[in-house]
């Protein structure tokens, strides 16, 4: 029976900015969004019957349809039934290393992985941008997800641009492991602070993503202009959340006094991430951080910026 497994890398956000509301009820975005080297682990393999069966190494994450990685496989199942009929149940092992609820899209990755897998796993032979239109309704960051690298994120997030990769830099991640912060809450409380200086779409919206486009954080992107893009760092959500969590936010201070390049919360939190020139500057910020705040609970991980989304392993 044929067995893949990939790598599902996480990624980071150098730019959010919302911009305003949309006629579905989410909020228009524009997002800088990048990939790293720290990754989930999955082998999907085919078990002979008609189930699909996720198995997760963290106890923390449902086996069932409250996680990504399931719906992901059972989307593919409605899907594509002729192929599921073909070729039978998958066992999907997922060995999670991203942490949880950490603003990292640890579940888009794996569920991105699952398509991937599934799709090479029946023999469907869809491309990425079909793959990704597919993964889309499941979750905003599931697009990103599967190509990776660098990318401008517009609409809810679901529209993707390619943008060059950072993949010479490092960074440093720091997320207290008992501290989740949810998404919807994040972009609640943003809305109920800040609704009044939303755009009204259409032009004005328009017209604030093309500024943005052609702004210092881009620019210092396609140029490679690492420190550039360290001072253009930004991030809206960073206005609600910090507030509402000091922890997070005496975080941000620390490691943004350590040194790098720039230092700022990714997504909606409570992850803080510092950029790094290099592996050796990013281990050196590490324990610097260690020694400023040496809370047991608090997960400090180095990674590179990496050129790539879902990877076949083997």
């Amino acid at each position: 029976m044929k067995t893949y497994t990939l790598f599902a890398p996480a990624k980071i956000n150098l730019f959010l900015e919302i911009l305003g509301l949309r006629s579905d009820g989410f909020h228009e975005l524009v997002m800088a969004l990048h990939s790293i080297g720290l990754g989930d682990r999955l082998t999907l393999r085919a078990n002979g019957t008609e189930n699909l069966r996720l198995f997760c190494s963290s106890a923390e994450l449902a086996e069932n349809e409250d996680n990504l990685a399931y719906r992901a496989a059972r989307l593919m199942q409605a899907q594509f039934p002729q192929a599921f009929a073909r070729y039978g149940g998958v066992d999907i092992e997922l060995e999670k290393n991203i942490p949880i609820a950490a603003g990292l899209a640890g579940g888009s990755a794996d569920a991105a992985a699952v398509l991937v897998g599934l799709n090479l796993l029946w023999e469907l032979g869809l491309t990425a941008p079909e793959l990704q239109s597919l993964g889309a309704p499941l979750g905003s960051d599931i697009p990103f997800c599967v190509a990776g690298g660098a990318a401008l994120a517009t609409g809810r997030g679901e529209q993707i641009d390619p943008l060059p990769t950072l993949d010479h830099l490092w960074l440093v991640l720091g997320k207290y492991q008992s501290l989740a912060v949810s998404t919807p809450w994040a972009y609640q409380t943003y809305r109920q602070q800040f609704e009044e200086n939303y755009l009204p779409s259409g032009a004005a919206q328009r017209k604030r993503t093309q500024e943005i486009h052609a702004g210092a954080l881009i620019q210092g992107l396609f140029q490679r202009q690492a420190s550039q893009v360290g001072r253009a760092l930004y991030n809206d959500l960073e206005k609600a959340v910090l507030p509402a969590y000091p922890q997070v936010a005496r975080l941000r201070e620390v490691m943004s006094e350590t040194g790098g390049l720039g230092t700022m919360m990714s997504g909606s939190g409570p992850t803080v991430f510092t950029l790094c020139e290099t592996e050796s500057q990013a281990r050196e910020l590490k324990e610097k951080i260690r020694r400023q705040i040496p809370d047991p609970d608090l997960g400090l991980w180095t990674a590179p910026l990496i050129s790539h989304g879902i990877r076949v392993l083997a």
